[in-house]
């Protein structure tokens, strides 16, 4: 089945023209008048419909660059056999078409910008070249690429718009007629090349004979070089300026509307013909401007041979030409000669790769400052062997021959990214042109990537040798020991040998033994030599690894199982199990926080550390064996595999230490390594309850080395040893195996001081210091990290577990502590009443297991911490830390209450009056400020989705938020009203914190706040009440329009800076729309409807009472809008409330007058708009007086919210509204015809 695919899939793709993109990411399939754009995504297949078959040339890619040195986007250019060349996007929408020349388009090519690697090298532009049977036509690159640019960015903005795309004016172009050829079949454009004053004056002589006269300076020339037949190769000269570029006429009709034919991709098309003018244009055939004659130059002659195919180098200074014979030639371009030529190719394929030397690979002798060399391989495929070769040029030998498919197709682009220059190079790596193999049968793309050292490749060449002798040794290590020992010794080189050596000991899968003899062998060969022809280095090298690889099998074998200790028992300590004893319960809390299952990885293990690992961290240093510098992970590992048999007591712990100490590292470093694999197997220490003991024998032992401790210590400072005990477990984050390892530390060096004369009393009392508040700072972190071990609730935000240590709690400053607590808090979702609740120690009876937990482990914490901890303090952070959390999620509003609330729980005002202030100006005044110009804009409260737009949260989120920045300012008005009667607080730390530097803490920041405007804090705080009404009730109100202009340019100013506020008596315009507000925030405030509306904190008369506040400072007159919201509560049917608000109006008898029309609404509701209308009513009805009836039935019981009102309550109003009324009043008598209807009605059963 596999042979037949083949057979059917190769007639098809010979037929097809294909064409790769140089990125290798676009790869184009075309064939008569469709084109498939494959991608690594996206396939798109197009129809290419012409007059004329599809062209058989090939459709280069322009790849234009973009500012990321990644290509941005890809041309595909197409030309047809009619003479159109058009250019199309990689998803197949039409940019540009021209019709350059009548006849078929047989080639096409680009040639883009190369860094020059010489100085002196002429820089090459960018082209694009199109071949005809006669004629050549060139655009310039940097025209073409504006050109492109600008018309994608067209394409696209019509798109968008939905308007048809104007046609752009046609591209400027230069036109060579190619003479003295019979048949042109491929070409190939050089670039601009200048000829020497030698090869001047050889061609003027013959070319012009004896008497030829020579100009001073030699021409710039554009050469091309075009192969076919008579003559087989010719070499063409077009002198630069001899022809200037093409305008069609339809360009040159719109000459008065552009100035130029290249266009900037920034500013877009500097004109276009209109609409009219395009179709009148489309509807006459173009005109073809006539081609610039241009001679032949030279050639080379052969009768019979006819060239089929031309593939220039990267570097322009080789070609290769195929033929119908059968060969392959390369020609020099620059002296227009063949210098090679390969037979028994038929239909070949050619490409070029070029290889750059690494920089490691270069002799030692060569000067660094020198460019880098480079390769050039010719790749030749041929299809009628189906075979790849690769072939060094200029006379290389073939460096590779790979067995293929008959049918590949090999493609090579011949350029790079388009648009790039010597500027936009700089700092990034043109891609390389790649060599690809298409296979037809299974779609497989092979790229061709050839090693530099190939180029070096030769019989007498010891290098390549002991490259490829370099090779061979990986791939004999697992198999044949043996056979690689006798690999590396046959390598010659000392600088490859000992490459060779460190790619042996670097091997992960090498084993101990074999590294060892090979080692061994290579070290024994070196000595053997003359001591004047062995490499230095190299025999030190050998002899250090030597030694390290022994180290390596010692301890590994004192390690294993096999050996059991014989060690004395261990010394005990004094002191130690009340220490033990003391932090037990600390401990045991923190051993369970840290026991939960975690996820762990197979490569995470503990297992056996590698010998290539254990080689890479230890070096020989004059004489002395030394640890490499690495992060603490690697010494992890370094220290659990030196010393963690001793620690779990399964290895000899006196034998390993002199071991130890006979290999020559030093104690200071030996004490790092065992201080480091302790303090990072924290969970592994916890769970052996000797290690500590042996700890502390290991700590003697160390410590007894000679060089560990100084005997000239002369007392007056601390022991460098010890000192460095301390320092590594400050800076530890696991605060178990630190406080350990400083307890017992300080066990030992108190036994060892003891032993010290009496005249150094003065330094054991100094050392000893040092302990005391190492220890207590280590008790303070591990009681601090057990807290932050609290697992968070499900579904809580707040990031992972904190990790803390003493060198950054000291390094945080004096609110680090505080910091932490607040972040823990807010990960519990621990409300204000919670912990205010939890720090008085309130009902503790009724607190949950969860918070029992967390009031143990926080009471345990502020005892250790009481001035880091205080109650204002630990308030301050956790008000800041809630406000930073809602600043980065608005959609929480509950995170900004919890903070305000967290803000009043604040006793100093001080400190209050600072965090609030902060708070307004670092993340409440700019979302406020688009707020309240969102709702002077819309003139209502907005919608969710203009909430989102303007001020970043939805509609209920930003209710939330005004509410809590009224809270926010009346806190901040209050504290600010009581900073003059409390002095300011003193923030101080714990005696062994007084060491603490870093950041200002929240405290003192907000101590260091300057005192506020009273006024304009005021003046914010109405605004917020205004806006936080029209939100809650959804009022029509224009917030900022209620102020005058010194108003208006009062707000969002700093609260600290003295405005011009309003004052005396307003424009009366002005105070009727307040009064118009203030009357409709009333009626919105005062109904059933908004009692549903208002928060579940606030009381029911909350907001009335907020509204005649702020009628007081709008100067509204308050009694009128009391009597509106009496008869409001009225109209509703709440009497209750309504009687107590009608204690505050001073005016009675307006009131009595509205209240009288509303009962009357509900008596004639009673007797003449109720459905069940009984017969007593009907009579009633006709013995009350004519005046009172008519009355009645004039009322509109409509108006009424509540008509359904008990009888009873409207006797109670009739009998309020008798008393408000004097007995003089016009309406007096009506109210007691009122009141005994009322009764009546009542009486009736």
């Amino acid at each position: 089945s596999g042979t037949r695919t083949e057979q059917q899939s190769a007639p098809w793709l010979q037929d097809c023209v294909l064409s790769l993109s140089p990125c290798s990411d676009l790869l184009v399939i075309a064939r008569e008048h469709k084109a498939t754009f494959l991608s690594g995504t996206h396939t798109h297949t197009h129809s290419m419909a012409d007059r004329g078959e599809w062209a058989g040339g090939n459709d280069p890619h322009c790849d234009l660059e973009s500012s990321t040195g990644r290509p941005d986007w890809t041309c595909v250019v197409v030309g047809f056999s009619s003479g159109y060349v058009r250019f199309y996007t990689e998803s197949g929408v039409l940019l540009l078409a021209q019709l350059l020349h009548e006849d078929p388009v047989l080639q096409l090519k680009c040639r883009t910008y190369e860094i020059p690697r010489h100085p002196g090298v002429t820089e090459q532009h960018e082209e694009l070249s199109i071949l005809y049977p006669a004629a050549l036509v060139t655009i310039d690159g940097f025209s073409l690429f504006q050109s492109l640019r600008a018309c994608r960015n067209q394409v696209a903005r019509a798109a968008a718009a939905g308007s048809d795309v104007i046609q752009p004016p046609p591209l400027a172009y230069k036109k060579w007629g190619l003479q003295d050829m019979d048949k042109i079949t491929d070409h190939s454009s050089i670039g601009i090349t200048t000829l020497s004053v030698f090869d001047q004056m050889k061609n003027a002589s013959m070319l012009g004979g004896f008497h030829a006269s020579v100009k001073g300076s030699p021409p710039a020339m554009s050469q091309y070089i075009t192969v076919g037949g008579g003559p087989y190769t010719g070499f063409y000269y077009a002198i630069e300026g001899s022809s200037q570029p093409l305008l069609s006429h339809v360009a040159l009709a719109v000459a008065s509307k552009l100035t130029s034919a290249l266009f900037s991709a920034a500013s877009g098309w500097l004109g276009w013909k209109s609409k009219n003018e395009e179709e009148s244009v489309q509807k006459q055939k173009p005109k073809v401007e006539p081609a610039t004659g241009l001679p032949v130059r030279f050639g080379l002659p052969d009768s019979r041979r006819h060239g089929e195919s031309i593939c220039l180098s990267p570097c322009n200074t080789m070609a290769g030409v195929t033929d119908d014979f059968g060969r392959v030639t390369l020609l020099d371009v620059a002296r227009g000669i063949a210098i090679r030529m390969w037979k028994g190719y038929r239909d070949a394929q050619l490409g070029w790769v070029q290889v750059s030397e690494a920089r490691g690979e270069r002799d030692l002798a060569t000067s660094p400052s020198m460019p880098r060399r480079h390769a050039q391989f010719l790749v030749i495929y041929a299809p009628r062997r189906g075979i790849l070769e690769v072939w060094g040029t200029q006379h290389g030998p073939r460096v590779g021959a790979f067995t293929v498919g008959k049918h590949c197709r090999l493609l090579y682009a011949g350029h790079r990214l388009m648009g790039v220059n010597s500027v936009t190079s700089q700092g990034w790596q043109i891609h390389t042109q790649q060599v690809c193999l298409f296979d037809p049968v299974n779609g497989a793309l092979r790229a061709v990537t050839i090693p530099f050292h190939l180029a070096l490749s030769d019989k007498k060449s010891e290098r390549a040798k002991d490259m490829h002798l370099l090779r061979r040794l990986t791939t004999l290590l697992r198999s044949r020991e043996s056979e690689a020992q006798s690999v590396l010794l046959d390598i010659k080189h000392p600088a490859i040998k000992k490459q060779a050596l460190e790619s042996l000991l670097s091997n992960k899968n090498a084993p101990v033994s074999c590294l060892t003899n090979v080692t061994r062998a290579l070290l024994a060969s070196l000595k053997e030599q003359d001591p004047e022809a062995v490499d230095e280095s190299l025999l030190q090298f050998c002899s250090s690894q030597l030694k390290l690889l022994q180290l390596y099998t010692d301890v590994q074998l004192l390690h294993t199982p096999d050996i059991s200790p014989t060690e004395p028992e261990h010394p005990s300590f004094s002191g130690i199990e009340e220490d033990l004893a003391r932090v037990g319960p600390v401990l045991q809390r923190y051993t369970e926080m840290n026991s939960r299952p975690c996820v762990s990885f197979a490569q995470d293990s503990s297992g056996p550390l590698p010998v290539r690992t254990f080689l890479s961290q230890l070096e020989w240093v004059n004489g002395e064996l030394r640890v490499i510098k690495q992060p603490d992970t690697d010494w992890t590992q370094l220290g659990s595999f030196l010393f963690w048999g001793c620690l779990s007591g399964q290895s000899p712990l006196q034998r390993v230490c002199e071991t130890l100490q006979e290999s020559g590292i030093s104690p200071q470093q030996l004490l790092s390594l065992l201080l480091s694999g302790w303090l990072n197997k924290e969970k592994d220490v916890l769970k052996y309850p000797d290690a500590v003991s042996h700890l502390g024998t290991l700590l003697s032992t160390l410590s007894s080395m000679k060089g560990a401790v100084d005997e000239s210590w002369d007392g007056q400072s601390v022991s460098p040893w010890w000192q460095q005990v301390r320092t590594a477990c400050v800076q530890s984050e696991s605060s178990a195996a630190a406080l350990l390892a400083a307890l017992v530390a300080h066990r030992v060096a108190k036994n060892s001081i003891t032993r010290l004369a009496e005249s150094k009393w003065e330094c054991v009392s100094m050392e000893l210091e040092q302990w005391v508040v190492c220890i207590k700072q280590l008790e303070d972190v591990l009681a601090l990290q057990t807290l932050l071990c609290l697992p968070s609730p499900q579904g809580s935000t707040g990031g992972a577990v904190t990790r803390c240590s003493v060198k950054t709690l000291l390094e945080s400053g004096r609110g680090g502590v505080a910091d932490c607590v607040s972040k823990l808090i807010f990960r519990q979702g621990m409300s204000p009443d919670v912990l205010r609740d939890i720090l008085q120690r309130r009902g503790e009876n009724d607190i949950c297991v969860c918070v029992f937990v967390v009031l143990e482990l926080l009471e345990c914490v502020c005892q250790r911490f009481p001035n880091s901890l205080s109650p204002d303090v630990l308030f301050a952070h956790c008000s800041w830390e809630n406000v930073v959390q809602w600043n980065k999620d608005p959609e929480v509003g509950q995170y900004l209450e919890w903070s305000v609330e967290f803000l009043k729980m604040i006793s100093n005002p001080h400190i209050q009056f600072g965090v609030s202030a902060m708070m307004w100006q670092t993340f409440i005044v700019k979302r406020f400020s688009a707020a309240a110009f969102l709702m002077e804009k819309v003139g209502k409260a907005p919608k969710d989705r203009l909430c989102r737009r303007d001020v970043g949260m939805g509609d209920a989120a930003m209710r939330s938020f005004l509410g809590s920045s009224v809270q926010l300012l009346q806190a901040l008005m209050e504290a600010d009203s009581a900073v003059e009667e409390v002095s300011a607080p003193d923030v101080c730390v714990e005696e062994v914190w007084g060491g603490a530097e870093g950041p200002v803490s929240i405290v003192e920041l907000a101590l260091d706040q300057r005192s506020v405007h009273y006024p304009l804090v005021q003046h914010h705080c109405v605004l917020a009440s205004l806006l936080h009404a029209a939100m809650t009730f959804s009022l029509r109100l224009k917030p900022l329009s209620l102020f005058d202009s010194k108003g208006k340019n009062a707000f969002f100013r700093d609260l600290s800076s003295i405005q011009l506020l309003p004052s005396g008596d307003m424009d009366h315009s002005l105070v009727a729309v307040r009064q118009e507000v203030s009357h409709n925030a009333t009626l919105s405030t005062g109904g059933r409807d908004a009692i549903t509306k208002i928060h579940a904190k606030c009381t029911e008369d909350m907001w009335p009472s907020v509204c005649m506040e702020l009628s007081s400072i709008l100067q509204v007159n308050t009694d009128i809008l009391r009597r509106h919201l009496v008869c409001e509560l009225y109209n509703q049917g709440l009497d209750l409330r309504a009687e107590e608000v009608m204690m505050e109006v001073q005016d009675k008898d307006v009131l009595g007058s509205q209240l009288l029309v509303l009962t009357g609404q509900r008596l004639a509701f009673s007797l003449l708009h109720s459905q069940s209308q009984t017969k007593p009513n009907m009579e009633l009805l006709a013995r009350l007086p004519p005046t009172l009836c008519t009355w009645l039935k004039a009322m509109d019981p409509s108006e009424l919210r509540c008509p359904s009102v008990p009888l009873s309550q409207s006797s109670r109003l009739i009998n309020k509204v008798i008393e408000m009324l004097p007995e003089n009043h016009g309406q007096y008598s009506l109210a007691l015809h009122l009141l005994e209807a009322v009764d009546s009605l009542h009486e009736e059963p």
